[in-house]
């Protein structure tokens, strides 16, 4: 059989370029998506419970249960995008979006939130990084890394527009009408976006690397995909622990609210930079040596913030570098299975590598509260995350696979 190139596949003609409309969708479609059904509730959450009287640990468990959903969904996700693409679910799921949001907005108790964010998690996994993801890497295959890059700049930009926004919009209406606004803005946006953009043909590609056997019952059976999924998920615990604590952990050293929040949103704006550099790195390292590399350096950072008091401008620093290793974590994780298996199965392969890691990001912040009371502190709970973090890099340096082009 000939090799068709993917970018020719994709309408099946060998002189028409990649779908134009489908790179800008995505990133409109990411910022809207990631910061009105994700990056709003953080901002709208003490409004949430000083106007219900519900705890702030059960509207969490709420949220939380938005993304064990949304791990477990993208696993189906995935498999329907490699089948059909992913115009019907990630229209579908925009719609399921808005939905959710109505429900949460008018949820006259916790049982109906509850209902409202558990939608909310199927919602993610139809629309957020994951099927964006599935969709770029097999239209823009094999030079699909510059694609991702650019998608994944697009949602670093979720909370920096819509956090703010939501704010100001929370400023003049109850959160019940914030989320009724924030709602008709998800379904005007993403809805006809994904509807219209995603039109393109689905391209057919042939066999990519392959371990063994190239089926995908076979790689996930195999030794590299699953150190690959523990490897992660230790490392995507650790990661996002230390995000949600990083803001206790300054102000137990004496800094004020004001300089925490400037050392989180710079560690965000290091993401953004870190992003930048994935490409340039895909080029001088094999999968394996860039994912163990990545992962330790993000042990460091930990260690770093757990035993570095001061001053605050380190801080700040240690803060930047480690954002920018998150920024590569997430490109990491997206190329993972294209780099290892190819781009055939992606959707499937991508969510279940992803389900294991979602659910321990989405359990971290608990756990994270409950291990530094146990702990005796913060920076205790650092050392202990950074040597979380090494065990994965350790545990990552067997997922090497010998990857051979199979011609049919």
């Amino acid at each position: 059989m000939t090799y068709l190139h993917p970018r020719e596949a994709a309408t099946g003609t060998g002189d028409r370029s990649r779908p134009r409309a489908v790179l800008p969708a995505l990133c409109v479609t990411q910022i809207t998506g990631w910061g009105i059904v994700y990056y709003a509730f953080p901002v709208l959450n003490p409004r949430i419970t000083a106007d219900t009287g519900w705890s702030t640990s059960a509207t969490m468990a709420a949220f939380s249960l938005a993304l064990v959903v949304s791990g477990l969904a993208g696993i189906r996700v995935g498999r329907i995008i490699d089948q059909h693409g992913p115009r019907t679910i990630m229209t579908m799921g925009s719609a399921a979006g808005t939905l959710s949001l109505l429900i949460v907005a008018l949820a006259p108790n916790l049982p109906v939130f509850f209902a409202g964010w558990a939608l909310a998690g199927f919602a993610m996994a139809a629309t957020f990084y994951q099927p964006a993801f599935a969709a770029v890497t097999r239209w823009w295959a094999p030079d699909h890394v510059r694609a991702l890059t650019i998608v994944t700049l697009a949602g670093g930009l979720a909370s920096t527009v819509f956090a703010p926004f939501t704010a100001a919009l929370a400023d003049h209406l109850t959160w019940r009408s914030t989320y009724l606004v924030l709602a008709a803005i998800l379904a005007a946006v993403t809805i006809p976006a994904h509807a219209l953009a995603l039109r393109a043909p689905w391209p057919s590609v042939p066999p990519g690397p392959a371990h063994t056997d190239g089926t995908p019952q076979a790689v996930v059976r195999s030794r590299p995909f699953l150190l690959l999924g523990l490897a992660f998920t230790f490392s995507a615990f650790a990661m996002y622990a230390v995000v949600v604590t990083l803001v206790p952990l300054l102000l137990g050293r004496g800094y004020t609210t004001s300089q925490a929040a400037w050392a989180l949103g710079l560690g965000g704006a290091g993401q953004t930079l870190g992003r930048t550099l994935y490409a340039a790195l895909t080029r001088r390292t094999r999968p394996t040596t860039r994912t163990v590399v990545l992962i330790t350096l993000g042990s460091l950072t930990t260690a770093a913030l757990a035993f570095t008091p001061g001053p605050y401008a380190l801080l700040m620093a240690v803060s930047i570098a480690a954002g920018m290793v998150r920024g590569n974590l997430t490109l990491l994780q997206a190329t993972a299975i294209t780099d290892r298996w190819g781009v055939t199965h992606y959707g499937r392969l991508s969510g279940l590598l992803s389900a294991p890691a979602m659910t321990a990001s989405a359990l971290a912040p608990f756990a994270a509260a409950l291990l530094a009371a146990t702990l005796g502190g913060y920076p205790r709970l650092f050392g202990l995350l950074a040597a979380l973090a090494l065990l994965a890099a350790l545990i990552a340096t067997g997922t090497s696979v010998r990857a051979a082009w199979r011609e049919a």
